[in-house]
């Protein structure tokens, strides 16, 4: 059967199979490890280096080391505490 031949019951089944397959494609993409990874860097990224120069955005980075010696110091004397 040609598609000159197809009804168009036939014809609309057939665009929304392609609607279909093409949304599964966006989904199949769009959930795949390396994309979601990406997804991830870029998030961090952006909060770490200023988009228009390039240049790393120091206020957020010392606030994460300070986040990060925080915990590490709370560590430290709460092991201390319990000996």
């Amino acid at each position: 059967m040609t598609k000159a031949d197809r009804t168009p019951l036939e014809h609309e089944i057939e665009e929304a199979r392609e609607r279909l397959a093409d949304t599964i494609d966006q989904l199949v993409y769009r959930a795949s490890p390396k994309t979601i990874a990406g997804r991830q860097v870029e998030a961090i990224k952006a909060v770490y280096v200023d988009e228009q120069t390039g240049e790393p955005r120091m206020d957020n980075i010392a606030k994460t080391v300070g986040v990060v010696v925080g915990v590490v110091g709370f560590f430290v004397v709460m092991r201390r505490l319990t000996r």
